[in-house]
């Protein structure tokens, strides 16, 4: 693969990272301005994840027409237009375009996954696939670290004096004007933001990129359909129970911490914390694999350590618990890098169609924070939170071990790579 387009594809991770790791505290921002329970502030990771369970087939579909490199600037096109839409409605204080324009931005985002994740994994060996990805993840999680203090600096500067002005206010339409003002502090940063998706949209469609076709570097005996590769669809499992951890550790990590009645000083950082736990985790992954360790071993040990710190952050309480919790950012570190080249090897000309399957298994960052939103309404947060996380690394354990190779006795399989 070429330097330059590695660095064009990191880039493209780069923004992947920056707008989908606002969520976290995005989440505390429509709590405030929208004045919302948890439940309903969880919906912004609900509507723009879900976009991608909804739109990763078509988005299949789309690249086969268009090619991998135009694709990728549809999709940036699409998010800035999601952007703009997120902006103007929040400004307007209307929860449900708020959240249209969060979906629409996902929309975007599914058809730059789909695209850029085989991409990055065709061109190379398959045995490397999960170090390539891992220098995109770094790339993604370094942007993710960084976008919390961007929108802290912007939008929620002096948010502990907001609150109280707002419980001071002399009368409900003092109140509104404070809450109108406060929303609209995102309206300006969107619209630079979505004029920089727009240019980076027209770079990449006249860039140089390889317009790289999946189904001929990744060739396959002839099958009759992508449901004769089992180890797609327990891939397919596998992520949405990752990604579910994964936003889990990342985006809700903040509301966990006001459990424990940490004050917003602190929790709208938390997200932070995660992500530099996870840039640690992809230089220990890019050190390791595949020189000492396989990619699906890994995985395996990966699995193991997130039982091990659930376990953790559920025994303890207050900044340990949620220094536990943060810790999941190093477990959660390459499982993306080893379960996407796993799930994908040997698909050949249905690569496009397993990629966009395992694009819609984000999903999994939209419904499993929305069910610990809902379950620690009636039980425990620690509880609501260990019942979830569990069971999904005891999966991933599985996966690394022998759901990953699922299929390989079968004669038709015998000779993938």
């Amino acid at each position: 693969m070429a330097t330059s387009g590695i660095v064009t594809i990191g880039a493209l991770f780069f923004i992947f990272g920056f707008v989908t790791w606002l969520n976290g505290p995005l989440i505390t921002f429509v709590k405030l301005a929208f004045t919302l329970d948890d439940v309903n502030a969880f919906l912004v990771p609900m509507a723009f994840y879900l976009s991608y369970f909804f739109l990763a087939l078509p988005a299949s579909a789309i690249l086969k027409r268009t090619g991998m490199k135009q694709g990728i600037a549809i999709g940036l096109y699409v998010m800035a237009i999601g952007s703009v839409l997120f902006g103007q409605f929040t400004t307007m204080r209307i929860y449900s375009g708020t959240l249209a324009g969060l979906f629409i931005t996902g929309a975007g985002l599914s058809l730059l996954q789909t695209a850029s994740n085989p991409y990055v994994c065709i061109l190379g060996p398959h045995e490397s696939a999960a170090r390539r990805i891992a220098v995109m993840g770094i790339c993604h999680k370094l942007a993710g670290v960084i976008a919390p203090f961007v929108f802290a600096a912007l939008v929620l500067r002096g948010v502990e004096s907001f609150e109280g002005d707002v419980a001071k206010a002399a009368n409900s339409e003092a109140r509104e004007a404070l809450l109108d003002s406060f929303a609209a502090r995102v309206h300006g940063p969107y619209l630079v933001m979505a004029f920089l998706l727009a240019v980076l949209g027209l770079w990449i469609a006249r860039s140089k990129l390889p317009d790289v076709r999946a189904a001929r570097p990744n060739e396959a005996r002839e099958l009759p359909s992508v449901f004769a590769f089992p180890h797609l669809w327990l891939g397919v499992v596998c992520l949405f129970l990752y990604v579910g951890v994964e936003v889990m550790a990342g985006d809700a990590i903040g509301l966990y911490g006001a459990g424990f009645g940490l004050p917003v000083s602190a929790t709208r950082f938390f997200t932070s914390y995660t992500l530099f736990a996870m840039l640690a985790g992809y230089v220990v992954g890019l050190i390791v694999i595949p020189r000492f360790v396989s990619q699906q071993r890994y995985l395996a040990f990966s699995g193991v350590l997130g039982v091990a710190l659930a376990i953790g952050a559920y025994v303890t309480t207050g900044y340990v618990s949620v220094l536990f919790i943060a810790s999941l950012g190093f477990a959660n570190a390459m499982m993306w890098p080893a379960i996407f080249p796993l799930a994908i090897r040997g698909l050949g000309q249905h690569t496009e169609t397993g990629s966009a399957l395992l694009i819609m298994a984000i999903s999994g960052g939209a419904l499993m924070p929305y069910a610990f939103g809902v379950l620690k309404e009636h039980v425990d947060f620690q509880l609501a939170y260990l019942v979830l996380a569990v069971p999904s690394y005891l999966f991933i354990v599985f996966y690394g071990v022998a759901g990953y190779a699922a299929g390989e006795r079968d004669d038709r399989l015998a000779a993938l790579p």
